[in-house]
């Protein structure tokens, strides 16, 4: 009896000190973070002996994947929106609004009109001129900046994650080894370690986990792709810009590089690394493009209205931007053939620019390319547009024109998005480039002159009916639709002299006359709209042209000569003006005849900071609304397997009584047995 009342006893001793043990280290490691409560359980007693003790982590798998995605989203909007917000607060500030820079500098176009011989009036609006540069370099480089911290932030986090990665490999080869042995129990820190480091990198990517063979677990992106695998295998990020090396892309690098790596699903990242790829996406480089597309519109139409018009000093006007010129990006794929890219707007075609990259593949026939506009994702925005590059250069006039329906052809867009691209060398079938002339500009916009006289507010033809006419008509004031045409001289004059217009006895018969004195018959029939454009060569070809509005009486004269001296004309001024009100920002690259795709420069701006503040706000709303999911997870995730204080103290107290109780016992088996002994004795 002593011999079983001694085993009993003892083996409650052994019993309550393992239980003992393992409230104590819960109670140690309650501010240890990652760490999983132990509970120690025993089975029924067998042959008068408390049976052998199991220790395990107290540990919901489910609560577990929960909490990880869940961090994985709340870690995502936050890294959002602490980007968004800063970006936000920037184009909201006063200081940076294009807008003010915008209508100052129109403002002053007015003023000017009101007095076009004054060289002050004229100096204010070039001086507004270079402050508007100023604003969109500033607005510009801050946007920059954001996008240079974005690209280190994104190599430090990638680094973090690929640490991440090879340490959850590691431990899962420790955890391999005792997997199944008697050091299977004592692995424990082993496992929360681990699981910390999954939780780690959930911060960092969206995750999912599966057991593996041996007590492993391996780990996948949500996306799909394999990041930890089985008997110690693993892959790693990586940051490359291809073909913009400044423009990193996220990828995961399989068979440590030996292979092609895989390009991830940024759309569908999660974490801090998804947070900043979605900032830089949706936020950044619209942004980047947009600002450099309103300065290309606004630097083009303000170039070639003043190209139109009559300087202060009788010249025809010049640039007053200089508009960049930057160069291709290629792909590190493209062949060993030579080929050097540059691109800028084409003249005039600033309006037809959409906010958007674009990629240039040779194709297979040759002395063809396609031009393909390409979203803020790098998707392709439409269909293509095919050019001949015969020529070295891509503008309007290279591209080829739709295919009738009857070929075998698929149609072409007919359209070179207002680029013109200069190509030398040699190109091989497949070879791309990426063309960011947007991204680009907006800090490279410059002022061609500095001189206020340079402001062409006249218009170079100026018309006059004779003093002698007794019918009702008139001449009207003159269009002016091309200063390269043919009709102006550098000189500068028109090149065929003044022209006479002088109506005939017969019915809607003229006889016009140029410098060469000779007069031609020619009829113009009513309403008399375009005259030159409708008498054909060579008069359409002038670049300038008018009205004959009434009704001429036989000899009645009107005349168009160079605007010499007419310095205190402002009529081209009034079409500068006019831009301001003009739709020439391009909206979208899609579009249909009835569509409204283009708008002023101020609304484009008021949309752009509208889009962002729209952006942001929705990723605060959705931002909450997983930080409270996050909180949920993270309580019923503690509840099952944080350290509970209170619970742990009770169960001190009752494991110490059931251990001073087992001692009892002992206690008394000792003595009884000591009285046995004695009375043999």
């Amino acid at each position: 009896m002593s011999f079983n009342l001694l085993n009993i006893a003892s083996s409650g001793v052994r019993a309550s000190s393992e239980l003992l043990q393992t409230t104590s280290k819960n109670i140690a490691n309650v501010n240890t973070v990652g760490y999983v409560r132990e509970r120690t359980e025993f089975n029924t007693m067998v042959d008068n002996q408390v049976g052998r003790g199991e220790t395990y982590r107290l540990l919901n798998e489910f609560a577990q994947s929960q909490l990880n995605r869940d961090t994985s989203n709340k870690s995502f909007f936050d890294q959002f929106i602490t980007e968004a917000n800063r970006v936000d607060t920037i184009f909201s500030e006063e200081s940076n609004n294009l807008s003010t820079g915008i209508n100052s500098l129109f403002n002053n176009v007015q003023e000017a009109l009101n007095q076009p011989s004054s060289t002050v009036a004229r100096s204010l609006v070039m001086t507004d001129a270079q402050s508007l540069i100023d604003q969109m370099d500033r607005l510009s480089g801050i946007v920059l900046d954001q996008k240079s911290i974005v690209n280190e932030q994104l190599e430090i986090f990638s680094d973090e994650a690929n640490s991440l990665i090879q340490s959850i490999s590691t431990l899962n080869q420790n955890i391999a080894a005792v997997n199944g042995t008697n050091n299977a129990a004592d692995a424990s820190s082993t496992y929360n370690e681990r699981d910390k480091a999954i939780r780690d990198l959930s911060e960092l990517i969206d995750i999912e986990t599966l057991d593996g063979p041996n007590g492993e677990k391996l780990v996948f992106m949500g996306t799909g792709e394999a990041v930890v695998m089985q008997n110690g295998a693993f892959n790693l990020f990586s940051m490359t810009g291809d073909p913009d090396p400044n423009f990193k892309e996220f990828t995961l690098d399989v068979n440590g590089g030996k292979a092609v790596p895989l390009e991830v699903d940024v759309s569908k990242l999660k974490g801090k690394i998804g947070g900043l790829l979605a900032f830089r996406d949706d936020i950044l480089v619209p942004a980047q493009n947009q600002i450099g597309q309103m300065g290309l519109a606004i630097a083009d139409a303000f170039n070639e209205q003043n190209k139109l018009g009559m300087d202060a000093t009788g010249q025809l006007g010049g640039n007053i931007f200089n508009i960049p010129t930057v160069g291709a990006y290629a792909y590190q794929g493209n062949s060993d053939g030579v080929t050097n890219m540059t691109a800028t707007v084409e003249p005039g075609k600033g309006s037809e620019l959409p906010a958007s990259d674009f990629i240039i593949t040779y194709t297979a026939n040759a002395n063809e390319v396609s031009i393909q506009p390409i979203d803020n994702k790098g998707n392709n925005i439409g269909d293509p547009a095919l050019a001949d590059i015969s020529s070295g250069e891509i503008n309007a006039a290279s591209i080829k024109r739709a295919i009738p329906p009857a070929l075998p052809i698929p149609d072409t867009v007919e359209e070179s998005f207002g680029l013109k691209v200069n190509i030398s060398g040699n190109g091989n079938v497949g070879d791309q480039f990426q063309i960011k002339l947007n991204s680009d500009a907006a800090s490279s916009i410059t002022l061609a002159t500095g001189r206020a006289e340079d402001l062409a507010l006249a218009s170079p033809i100026r018309t006059a009916n004779d003093l002698n006419n007794i019918g009702t008509a008139t001449i009207s004031a003159g269009e002016v639709t091309s200063v390269t045409s043919g009709g102006f001289t550098s000189a500068p004059g028109l090149t065929n002299g003044e022209i006479t217009l002088v109506k005939a006895a017969g019915t809607n018969d003229y006889l016009i006359s140029d410098g060469n004195g000779t007069n031609v018959a020619v009829t113009i029939a009513p309403p008399g709209k375009n005259v030159l454009a409708g008498l054909g060569a060579p008069y359409d070809s002038y670049g300038f042209d008018f009205d004959i509005e009434g009704t001429p009486a036989t000899g009645d004269t009107f005349t168009l000569e160079f605007n010499e001296g007419g310095f205190d004309d402002n009529r081209n001024g009034l079409k500068l003006a006019d831009l301001q009100n003009g739709e020439l920002v391009r909206l979208n690259v899609e579009t249909t005849a009835t569509a409204d795709n283009h708008k002023t420069f101020n609304q484009a701006y008021s949309g752009l900071v509208s889009d962002i503040g729209v952006v942001t706000g929705q990723a605060i709303t959705s931002g909450a609304a997983f930080d409270a999911l996050a909180q949920q997870s993270e309580a019923w995730y503690e509840s099952l397997s944080g350290v509970n204080l209170d619970e742990e103290a009770a169960n001190l107290l009752r494991f110490q009584q059931s251990y001073s109780a087992s001692a009892q016992v002992l206690a008394a088996a000792q003595e009884i047995f000591d009285t046995l002994l004695n009375a043999a004795r």
